[in-house]
């Protein structure tokens, strides 16, 4: 009998290939249970590789070169914002040897990733189709030529403070100049009656005239404001006040290429790619109805450009297929508009400040489809929090003991991933944790940042991390913010699904039992003096931050809710009319589950703390209009003003709910449950069935 000795030989594999073998199993598993990729076991042509994608923080041109050393690539496909990409090589031979990439480790910025390859049947690019742009918004590339652009910016004088011919502000994140008329950040709103006396600089006539040559705009533009941002900064989602400039809006982008983003209020959102030396242009529907702004991050994902074929770069970001990561530098965006005379009669009422009406509006109603939760959330949740980020803020800067000590317990070296964490306060509670946060409110995730913590945008209801990953998550005053039982369970299996097995979670709500066991929550006996802003501080401190992870836009303050009536029908069923939402009074027991909160924004102005927005990124809010203090000469003049009152959606909950909400979720187990001063509070565990 021969020796098989040869044979064993050939299918051992030493320690360190098993566990890398392991290692791409895991991966593929992971990949077909949340991305839905079926891996096969037989060589094809094409390959997932995990851990390579543009959410990992690897570049298309860095996965290109590794790929390409061991064949002619086809095609490469990387999702936005995925941890994944799809290769396909010309043969089959080519991708057998980069499935032997496998392990293979790559240099990303400060961390090291390592790839893990499987093959799969195809590669469909086509399922990332590309998708239309908001109507009326129009991208123009190579608007102006190289020299103009030089000529544009030295134009801009930032050293300038001569203020008879431009208004000139230093915000918070970005700084800015006005000509021909100053937009007033206090009222989103330009003084009709107070010209500057400079007009627009005499540089930009050529371009404007283009402009109305090119039929881009009918009429030349009076108004200019110059935006000038720094890798990192951003504004957040707004529409340009339409009772202050006529439909169409003209932004010139110079410098460095960014991302914007529009969305539609029911949700639709679509990033385009602005390039250096772009001109865009915004009417109808796409100024009017979509809002639009900068996400603050030092890279986006962009279109990859081929140095053969530049005209191939396209403004969208929907197709997958050749994208890659882009360092923001600096960009300066000039936008021309045209003060109106007249009030606004646009066909979008609904956003139109003109035509808002002057009676109080009609409650809200609880919502009886996705599609109503969606709209009651973005009104009463997201657009306010964005709002009121900064005053908002100010408010939470004491973490609550319990849970701190729920956070100082776990091991040094543990993953905690807070969803929805506001300005980030419990983010620094125990040093010896990696802890990163999210946030819907870019404006919060903003002050997340500049506090020196890891934060991103997300909402938590999708929130883009891998799962399996983390040792804790917490969620503290945010599930009491979605409108339905269905969408508020749905964020618990979502932080379920980051835990790993033995994971825990910490969840915080807002209690109907504001009194227990014969003692009233701080909320109930607080008395303090409420200062000029009526300000509350809901539940002393206790509510936290946005919903589902929180904020995004900005909410109209013509919308006053004082007038709304109190009294709401807590049951709700589908053949009855939908009940309507009641306003709470402030530091009282609660009547109903389902309640508006007002919120007294502190200093009469939209925002508190310059949080808004400016010219091609329009209404800046607060009254610190620069970073120096102000000289005797310069002290503001006393706000007689009433302060602006925002309105966010609760859902209370009873005792009990919370658990009941919890066991419907599976492969977890409750370890604890209790009341915290006015909130219910659960500690799950995720067992891993």
């Amino acid at each position: 009998m021969e020796p098989c000795s040869g044979n064993v030989k050939a299918v051992r594999r030493s320690k360190e290939e098993k566990k890398l073998l392991r290692k791409q199993i895991k991966a593929s598993h992971t990949l077909l249970k949340h991305e839905g990729i079926s891996t096969v076991s037989q060589p094809t042509k094409s390959l997932v590789v995990a851990n390579g994608g543009l959410g990992n923080g690897v570049s298309r041109e860095q996965l290109q070169d590794v790929l390409g050393e061991v064949g002619e690539v086809e095609t490469l496909v990387m999702p936005p914002h995925k941890p994944y990409a799809l290769v396909t090589y010309r043969s089959e031979v080519s991708a057998q040897r980069g499935h032997a990439l496998n392990g293979r480790q790559l240099q990303c910025g400060d961390q090291i990733v390592t790839l893990y390859l499987s093959y799969v049947n195809t590669v469909d690019s086509e399922l990332w189709g590309c998708v239309d742009l908001p109507p009326g918004l129009v991208l123009v590339e190579e608007f102006v030529s190289p020299e103009e652009e030089a000529l544009l910016l030295d134009a801009i004088d930032w050293t300038s403070h001569d203020e008879d011919v431009t208004v000139q502000k230093v915000l918070k994140h970005r700084r800015v100049k006005h000509f021909g008329y100053e937009f007033r950040y206090d009222n989103n709103n330009v003084d009709k009656d107070k010209p500057l006396p400079g007009g627009l600089p005499q540089v930009c006539v050529p371009v404007l005239e283009r402009c109305v040559r090119d039929r881009h705009t009918e009429v030349m533009p009076d108004q200019l404001t110059v935006n000038q941002y720094q890798s990192g900064q951003g504004i957040p989602p707004h529409v340009d006040t339409h009772s202050a400039f006529e439909d169409i809006i003209l932004s010139l982008s110079l410098g460095a290429k960014t991302v914007m983003d529009f969305r539609h209020p029911e949700g639709r959102s679509v990033a385009i790619v602005l390039p250096g030396r772009s001109l865009l242009v915004m009417k109808g529907e796409s100024r009017y109805l979509w809002t639009h702004g900068i996400t603050p991050r030092k890279f986006d994902v962009v279109p990859a450009c081929d140095p053969k074929s530049p005209a191939a770069v396209t403004s969208g970001l929907s197709n997958h297929s050749n994208l890659t990561l882009s360092r923001r530098g600096t960009r300066t965006s000039l936008t021309f508009r045209k003060v109106r005379r007249t009030p606004c009669d646009c066909g979008y009422p609904s956003a139109c400040d003109s035509q808002q009406p002057t009676a109080p509006p009609s409650p809200p109603s609880l919502p009886r489809s996705q599609t109503d939760a969606c709209r009651l959330e973005a009104e009463f949740v997201h657009r306010v929090y964005e709002e009121i980020a900064c005053h908002f803020s100010s408010t939470r800067h004491s973490p609550w003991p319990r849970v701190c000590h729920f956070l100082s317990s776990l091991e040094p070296g543990s993953i905690l991933a807070d969803v929805g964490c506001g300005n980030g306060k419990y983010l620094g509670v125990n040093p010896d944790v990696i802890a990163v946060g999210c946030d819907r409110s870019s404006a919060l995730v903003q002050i997340c940042s500049e506090r020196g913590f890891q934060a991103f945008v997300s909402d938590a209801l999708n929130v883009p991390l891998r799962s399996d990953t983390c040792d804790a998550c917490i969620s503290i005053a945010v599930i009491h913010h979605l409108s339905t039982q269905k969408r508020r369970q749905a964020v618990v299996e979502e932080l379920v699904r980051l835990l790993r097995p033995g994971g825990r979670a910490l969840i915080y709500v807002w209690a109907v039992e504001q009194e227990y066991n014969k003692q009233k929550s701080k909320y109930l006996k607080e008395t303090r003096q409420q200062g000029p802003t009526g300000d509350s501080t809901d539940h002393n401190n206790q509510e936290s931050k946005s919903l589902t992870g929180n904020t995004t836009d900005a909410h109209n303050t013509a919308q006053d809710l004082s007038g709304i009536a109190t009294d709401c029908t807590m049951v709700h069923r589908e053949t009855e009319r939908p009940a309507k939402l009641s306003v709470h009074t402030n530091r009282t027991a609660f009547n109903s589950q389902d309640l508006l909160v007002p919120w007294h924004l502190k200093g009469g102005g939209r925002g508190g703390c310059n949080q808004g927005r400016g010219g091609d990124e329009q209404g800046e809010q607060g009254s610190k209009n620069t970073l120096d203090p102000p000289t005797e000469a310069q002290a503001p003049v006393p706000n007689t003003a009433p302060s602006p009152v925002f309105h966010r959606y609760y859902h209370v909950f009873h005792k009990g709910e919370l658990e009941e909400l919890c066991v419907r979720v599976r492969g977890v187990t409750i370890q604890r449950s209790y009341h915290d001063q006015g909130n219910w509070c659960v500690i799950l565990e995720k067992t891993g069935d």
